[in-house]
């Protein structure tokens, strides 16, 4: 496993954050990370950066649950130090309890989420200016390996199949791949209407105008394979039913079923969670309406594993996040909220683009 962190920390450093001498580089991660941590300091190093490192402790339920009200909405000031100053910031998802938020009250959740809007914001703002390269990754761990059904040996062979490290030359094919991404984004690029069809979902949403395409290609989220935009804010018409349950800070939402008028939710069902899913839902205006739609096209990642860093790029599915728009995409929906939320079309699944048929069960019929 060692060889396979030192590669991992090697990508992560030299292409995702592309650090270069002189970056003020922040690696962050829980202490389940120590040895990734330990090897991406290294690789920072190793490029000439700066590295500083983040170890935290998983106490989110400690305040959730204990923290009075100013308490939840406080941050910190190393989190807006980071902000501020970082060049690239390497963070790494490692939870040993996935479901320690199961009991707090999701209004609690919903208020620390919406004291991080300007943090979130200024984030965004940061990243699109090109001031902060940020990458997202994850470390297996017990935790999450169960929440995937698997045993942690078998995780670990998923997580670095699905970052193409066990490749000769990762770099390469990260390459390969962007490329894949890039003829996908050009082809969509052209479309003004998407309508998506399948098992109990029949949902149109408006991508022209002002909107673009980006191609995720493991520069921010590593692994990594979806294209994304925004659609209109107020395109969105129809119902969705989604495949997989909807998992959002360690609470899961089965049966999501979402119906949509002039682009805002106005009705919002689960046969399980369904609290949760209108707490969030209410959270602000923004929260009602779709900031994200993307396509999954990793064909590395076939399972759900209740990780959206994995699951959002699943090859033959589409996904749509409600509340806040990558403003990379042109999109304009503010909220504190950002939830994405799985839709399998590898079965019978069809995307007709301005009328025409382009996508059935999983896969693009033509990118040109």
């Amino acid at each position: 496993m060692s060889e396979r962190l030192r590669r991992l920390a090697e990508v992560l450093v030299g292409y995702s954050g592309g650090v270069k001498p002189g970056d003020l580089t922040v690696v962050e991660g829980t202490m389940n990370v120590e040895p990734l941590l330990e090897e991406l300091y290294a690789a920072v190093l190793r490029a000439g950066g700066h590295p500083v490192v983040r170890c935290t402790a998983e106490l989110e339920v400690v305040r959730l649950g204990e923290g009075s009200d100013e308490q939840v909405e406080w941050l910190t000031p190393a989190e807006w130090q980071d902000i501020e100053l970082a060049d690239v910031w390497i963070m790494v998802e490692a939870p040993s309890n996935t479901k320690a938020l199961s009991g707090i009250d999701p209004e609690r959740q919903s208020r620390m989420q919406r004291a991080r809007i300007k943090w979130r914001e200024r984030y965004l703002e940061r990243a699109l200016s090109g001031e902060l390269r940020w990458v997202l990754t994850a470390y297996p761990t017990n935790a999450a390996a169960q929440d995937a059904e698997m045993s942690l040996a078998e995780y670990e062979n998923f997580i670095y199949a699905a970052a193409f490290l066990d490749d000769g030359d990762p770099v390469t094919r990260w390459r390969a791949f962007a490329d894949e991404l890039q003829r996908v984004l050009e082809f969509l690029s052209s479309k003004e209407e998407l309508r998506f069809v399948a098992a109990g979902t029949d949902l149109t949403f408006a991508v022209g105008g002002d909107r673009t395409w980006a191609a995720a290609d493991g520069h921010e989220n590593f692994p990594d394979g979806e294209v994304f935009t925004a659609p209109l804010d107020d395109s969105a018409q129809g119902e969705i039913s989604f495949t997989f349950p909807a998992v959002f800070h360690g609470r899961q939402v089965d049966d999501v079923r979402l119906r949509f008028h002039e682009g805002e939710v106005v009705e919002a069902t689960a046969s399980s969670g369904e609290d949760f899913l209108q707490e969030m839902v209410g959270l602000d205006e923004g929260a009602r309406r779709v900031g994200e739609l993307a396509f999954g096209l990793n064909e590395a990642v076939r399972v759900f594993t209740r990780n959206i860093l994995f699951d959002e790029k699943i090859g033959g599915t589409m996904h749509l996040a409600l509340g806040a728009a990558y403003p990379e995409c042109g999109g304009t929906n503010r909220s504190g909220l950002h939830w994405d939320m799985i839709c399998d079309l590898r079965s019978g699944g069809e995307v007709y683009a301005d009328g025409e048929l382009v996508y059935r069960d999983g896969r693009f019929l033509t990118r040109s």
